[in-house]
């Protein structure tokens, strides 16, 4: 089996390591293979309504926070797949699973990771989750005797708070610091009681921020858009897809999107964005997995999900004909060349079952399957895309340009 390193390698390496693109290709690659994503940033929502779970759908997912995972449980699918090439993402998957079979109540998950700072939380570990742990997801979550000597094992991420680490986390509380220097406080936004009182708070205190010299200087530097998870080939495509290249102007946008469009009350992108927390209280502002009304159901439901460190294409090789049919492919397709999207839906179009549905997103806005498939390829596969335009607009992340579904009959 390859390391996750040399997964990660393969599918973002392109040109020769001393080219200028070359070196950025390494230095993302160097910084995803770390934590990247403490939870998962596309819409569990607007993924069922395109999905069309039924209790026979048989769904294989990139597993990224694992927090969909879980989410599509509620909808009684008969099996879920994750893979993930990144090890640190997949050890985090693999502890939430163990967490929602062995943590004894909701309350206990909840304190785990809808506060994910609870003092109580190592301990929690140590009794109900390191026994049952792999050893591989215990040694990452534990570490060696110099980080235990150290006081610095990855577990205690859950009594500091988890949603300040990974590198998303730390680029988020960078954003915090330089919008407190221009004496911006994000977490006001909470306290808007309506739409227009949230958009009134977007153009009185955080639209000024992109007009900075420092916000506009920042963003000609690609290396910090890797803490987000952007390879460098989707930085590419989302600088042409912005207008005349700037990239200040789609952040603005988008942003205003995740902050204006959606009701804060319910919207928990919205709150790890501006907050780096979710809704402890009313907990209507978090993932359905950690919803109290879900519990059962998830908990009952969760032996249905099992996981696998490799690539999807990697895994769909291994797979019979037609043994699936729901595909959930994030944004992965935006570091891949037109070959490997080729490789990647020639297996689709193999192992997917009648009725297979395929969601994916876009940093640019324009689906790349229309130009990468071969024409007999993409033949095969029906776009919805006016399903995926009226969904796109119902995506509380809000951070990406396209949703798209396909269907294959």
């Amino acid at each position: 089996m390859e390391s996750s390193q040399a997964l990660i390698a393969s599918a973002v390496h392109e040109s020769p390591v001393l080219s200028g693109r070359g070196l950025l290709e390494r230095m993302f690659s160097f910084i995803f293979h770390g934590f990247v994503y403490n939870q998962i940033w596309e819409d569990p929502r607007v993924d069922a309504r395109a999905l069309q779970i039924t209790r026979h759908s048989r769904i294989l997912t990139i597993a990224s926070g694992g927090c969909n995972m879980l989410n599509y449980l509620q909808h009684d699918p008969a099996a879920v797949t994750a893979v993930d090439m990144n090890a640190a993402h997949m050890h985090l998957t693999r502890l939430k699973l163990c967490a929602v079979r062995n943590l004894p109540t909701y309350e206990d998950l909840f304190a785990f990771f809808g506060c994910a700072d609870d003092p109580e939380n190592l301990e929690r570990y140590r009794h109900y989750l390191r026994p049952h742990l792999d050893a591989p997801t215990r040694r990452h979550w534990e570490g060696g005797p110099f980080r235990k000597s150290m006081r610095r094992q990855r577990i205690r991420y859950f009594e500091r708070n988890l949603y300040d680490y990974s590198t998303m986390g730390i680029f988020l509380h960078f954003i915090h610091k330089l919008a407190q220097h221009k004496h911006i406080d994000p977490r006001q936004l909470l306290l808007a009681r309506s739409s227009h009182e949230q958009e009134e708070f977007f153009e009185r205190a955080i639209a000024p921020f992109f007009d900075s010299k420092i916000t506009k200087g920042l963003s000609k530097l690609p290396f910090l858009l890797y803490a987000l998870g952007v390879p460098p080939r989707q930085y590419e495509t989302f600088k042409r897809d912005a207008a005349n290249g700037c990239l200040v102007t789609e952040f603005r946008k988008r942003v205003k999107r995740l902050a204006c469009d959606f009701p804060i009350a319910d919207n928990y992108f919205a709150w790890q964005a501006f907050t780096r927390r979710y809704d402890r209280n009313q907990r209507r502002a978090v993932p359905d997995y950690l919803k109290e009304s879900n519990y059962a159901v998830i908990k009952s439901r969760v032996e249905r999900i099992d996981t696998h460190l490799t690539s999807m294409t990697g895994y769909l090789v291994s797979q019979p004909d037609q043994s699936l049919d729901r595909f959930v492919l994030l944004d992965a397709q935006d570091w891949m060349t037109d070959t490997q999207i080729t490789a990647l839906w020639r297996q689709i179009a193999r192992v997917g079952a009648p009725g297979t549905r395929i969601i994916f997103r876009t940093g640019a806005a324009a689906s790349p399957i229309e130009t990468a498939l071969p024409p007999d390829l993409r033949r095969r596969f029906a776009y919805e895309k006016a399903l995926s335009q009226e969904l796109f607009a119902q995506d509380r992340a809000a951070i990406y340009g396209g949703f798209h579904v396909y269907a294959m009959p």
